[in-house]
C-alpha cells in the first residue's frame, strides 16, 4: 500500500482524530469509509439526474415503460429456473 502525505485543516484533523477515537478505528480507515461513502453518494446522485432527465422526456420515458413490459413478459413466460 502507498503511503502518501494529504494536508488537511487543523479542524479536520482534529474532527478525524475524534471520529477515530469514537469508533475505536484508525484515522485511515474512518477516511476510507469517507471517501467510499461520498463515492456511492456520487453515484447515486448521477443515477438519479439521469433517472430524473429520461423521466422528463416524454417519448423516452414511454419507450422505457414499453421496454420494462416487454421484460416483464420475458421474465414471466413460464420457465421455471433450474
Amino acid at each position: 500500500m502507498a503511503s502518501v502525505n494529504v494536508r488537511v485543516s487543523l479542524q479536520s484533523y482534529r474532527l478525524l482524530k475524534s471520529l477515530a477515537e469514537d469508533f475505536d478505528q484508525s484515522m485511515q480507515s474512518v477516511i476510507d469509509e469517507a471517501l467510499e461513502d461520498l463515492r456511492r453518494r456520487k453515484v447515486l446522485e448521477a443515477t438519479d439526474a439521469a433517472f430524473s432527465a429520461l423521466k422528463a422526456n416524454k417519448r423516452a420515458w414511454r419507450e422505457e415503460l414499453r421496454e420494462r413490459r416487454l421484460w416483464e413478459k420475458t421474465l414471466s413466460d413460464g420457465v421455471e429456473r433450474e
